[in-house]
């Protein structure tokens, strides 16, 4: 056996010990004879080797993830409260397990207090910290959850942007995620948000896809679906809460809200509409009907006349409301909510509040306490929880929108901006040093709303307007102008698919002359989009996975690939290179070890790695660095090569501000499209290049007539600020 194996046996011991004859103790001296699949060794997947290599790239090169701010992850660890032995007490999750979704709904309906849906595992980091939380820090609290809160209707901790995120910047896979988390929370009903026909991307994908998407979060877990649509469009809502419904999940319908139902002015999307979608909602089977309201919007005075007539018209509803905090009254309106009979509302933990993100939870635990809509949530255990991720939030300081945005801003009820964006647009200014026109890119969000037909907003419509405020403040155009030009000028793709109709029909239809004057003779979708998409193959998407990545490929990955091809595929080749990344602490993740730190790293339960990292060593010939660390107590040492060293070898060039023709790059992001090439003649405004950063398309349009004298860049290459993109004489 010790010459078969060279090295080591302990390959062939485990297959020894993983036989079914060995185990049932019915072995003779031919058993090895026998049983020639013993010497099958599967090499040992080398996971430490894949870590150090991880850590060791990221001490000479920086991180892995595009950091927005200078900042640095606080070098205190959060706070974990302790936890009780044995199993958490029952929650509404049981409930929902025993009686079925109608016997879920019942029952929220008939509990007399408020309830609460906890938002810090999905929307409130989303709105705060660029949706970069890791699984790793959502572990670490979950037990605590379950033990302490319950009382919850529900955590929201999937869907929206997570997913995308986790797999993109996190290096992690978002279906693991769930079922980690599900094992750490028993009790508590999970809830995620799923975008209607576009599940949890922003194009419509294939029914079947959407349909065998909630099929497969159900069976992974997840509990409550809160459908939308981003025009709440029905047809699309529908088939959302076809699919959650026909999975076994509760179908939580959800209306986004906009304008003010308070002020008769404003007739657009009166109370009669949202009545009206409300009907048709409940027509169709919901079993709870939320409002979602992103920008929050919602005043006082419009919570009590939409929730108490919703209530009057549908006693038996359980109706569930979502705001943002941003102008700063969310508290106020959800308190007017639940007195005017609301049963579930959204709050996060109270350091993760606030702002652009959901009112806090210890605010509404205090305002109710001791009155009819007490939530019974102890306060002791708010604070505890509150005070973790307030540590927890300072790993991610790299990412937290209070770098440039000190407070929210009552100006929302003015442009309507979506929490979520309104911290991406804030950010994306200052990053592209145009942080005094932020004024002038609400201004010109709140007249692309009006030159598109006045929207809902929230992912992806909101991306479409905030597309054409960009474009209109790079391109210095009013909105006469833009419309006046509107056959001439290029436009954002995003804007001219939307017009196109590929995500579904605005409420009150298309922006007449302007539709007609951008799309020219280009086709138009009619009616839902995904009607007209043929079923995707997933069973060949499968096929076409094993034989790209050579290994088990589960359900999960060919749903996570259906969705996001490019994303899911340099995933898969990241972590192919990159060891279990979601089992370093995210300190380690981000900045890597300090030389001579000594830390451990926890494979799984019972293997644990003991590293130390010892040295960096000079660059060689071959621009590369070796590192060394000491693992278990081993000598160890990994070549990485040092980009910065080959990109300061290949300097990229910037453009001179007083040359005319030279071209630089409006702001730093990733080269997806060159639309010219070296000899072509341009005119002025003519679309040269598009970038693209934080979810943003930017077209780069000549400042003037000539001939493109030399192109400095290829696709896919990322630029700084200013880089030269090409030369016009």
């Amino acid at each position: 056996v010790r010459g078969e194996q060279g090295r080591t046996n302990i390959p062939f011991l485990q297959n020894v010990l993983n036989n079914q004859q060995f185990l049932a103790g019915t072995v003779d001296t031919q058993f090895i004879d026998e049983n020639p699949e013993l010497f099958q060794l599967r090499p040992a997947q080398n996971r430490a080797q894949k870590l150090l290599h991880y850590l060791g790239h990221v001490m000479v090169n920086g991180p892995t993830t595009p950091i927005p701010v200078k900042a640095s992850p606080s070098p205190t660890d959060p706070i974990v409260p302790a936890v009780p032995i044995g199993p958490p007490p029952a929650g509404f999750r049981d409930i929902l397990l025993r009686e079925g979704p109608e016997g879920f709904a019942r029952a929220v309906r008939n509990h007399q207090g408020l309830l609460l849906m906890d938002t810090t595992f999905r929307d409130a980091h989303q709105s705060l910290l660029a949706t970069r939380v890791r699984t790793h820090d959502l572990k670490k609290i979950s037990p605590y959850v379950a033990h302490n809160f319950s009382k919850l209707f529900s955590m929201e901790n999937w869907g929206g942007a997570t997913f995308d995120v986790a797999m993109r910047f996190l290096y992690e896979c978002p279906w693991r995620r769930l079922q980690e988390l599900r094992e750490l929370i028993p009790n508590i009903p999970f809830q995620m948000l799923l975008r209607g026909a576009n599940a949890v991307g922003y194009t419509n994908y294939p029914d079947n896809v959407v349909f065998k998407f909630c099929e497969v979060a159900k069976e992974n877990g997840m509990d409550v679906f809160r459908v939308f649509d981003s025009l709440n469009y029905l047809p699309n809502m529908l088939l959302g809460m076809e699919a959650a419904g026909s999975a076994g999940g509760v179908v939580e319908a959800a209306i986004s809200y906009t304008g003010d139902v308070s002020d008769p002015s404003r007739t657009k999307y009166s109370l009669q509409y949202y009545m009206g979608l409300a009907e048709e909602l409940v027509r169709a089977g919901t079993h709870i009907l939320c409002i979602k309201d992103m920008a929050g919007l919602l005043k006082p005075t419009a919570c009590t006349m939409l929730v108490s007539s919703l209530r009057d018209r549908f006693p038996d509803l359980p109706l569930h409301i979502h705001t943002h905090d941003t102008s700063g009254a969310g508290v106020a309106a959800m308190l007017a909510c639940a007195q005017a009979g609301a049963d579930v509302v959204d709050v996060a933990a109270d350091s993760m509040s606030g702002m652009t993100s959901q009112p806090s939870m210890g605010a509404l635990v205090a305002c109710t306490r001791g009155t009819p809509l007490d939530t019974e949530v102890p306060m002791e255990r708010v604070f505890d929880y509150s005070e973790y991720w307030e540590g927890a939030r300072g790993l991610y300081a790299a990412f937290d929108c209070t770098a440039t945005m000190k407070s929210g801003n009552s100006d929302v009820y003015e442009n309507e901006i979506p929490g979520g964006q309104y911290t991406n647009l804030h950010f994306q200014a200052h990053s592209m040093g145009l942080g005094s026109k932020f004024k002038e890119v609400k201004k010109a969000y709140v007249e692309a709303n009006q030159m598109l037909g006045d929207l809902i907003k929230v992912t992806p419509s909101s991306k479409i307007v905030g597309d054409l405020a960009q474009f209109m403040v790079q391109n210095g155009l009013s909105r006469a102008e833009a419309e006046a030009q509107a056959e001439e000028l290029s436009f954002p793709r995003s804007v001219v698919e939307f017009l196109q109709g590929y995500i579904g029909v605005p409420h009150g239809g298309f922006p007449e002359p302007f539709r007609s004057k951008v799309l020219k003779d280009l086709p138009r979708v009619e009616g839902r989009p995904g009607a007209s998409l043929p079923p995707l193959d997933l069973q060949a998407l499968e096929k076409e996975l094993v034989d790209r990545h050579g290994e088990e490929v589960t359900p999960e990955d060919v749903l996570s690939a259906a969705m996001y091809p490019d994303v899911f595929a340099h995933f898969k080749d990241f972590t192919a290179t990159f060891g279990p990344l979601d089992s370093l602490n995210t300190r380690l993740f981000l900045q890597g070890p300090r030389i001579a730190e000594e830390f451990e790293v926890e494979l799984e339960r019972g293997k644990t790695l003991h590293i130390k990292a010892l040295a960096v060593s000079d660059l060689n010939r071959a621009s590369q660095r070796q590192v060394f660390f000491e693992l278990n107590g081993q000598l160890r040492s990994i070549l990485v090569k040092d980009t910065q060293a080959m990109k300061e070898m290949h300097f990229h060039p910037k453009a001179l501000k007083d040359v005319k023709g030279q071209i630089g790059a409006p702001m730093p992001g990733k080269v997806i499209d060159i639309k010219v090439a070296a000899g072509a003649k341009v005119t002025k405004g003519q679309p040269l290049c598009v970038l693209s950063a934080m979810k943003m398309e930017t077209v780069v349009t000549s400042p003037m007539e000539g001939t493109v004298r030399k192109v400095h860049v290829t696709k896919d290459m990322t630029l700084e600020g200013d880089d030269l993109i090409l030369e016009i004489e």
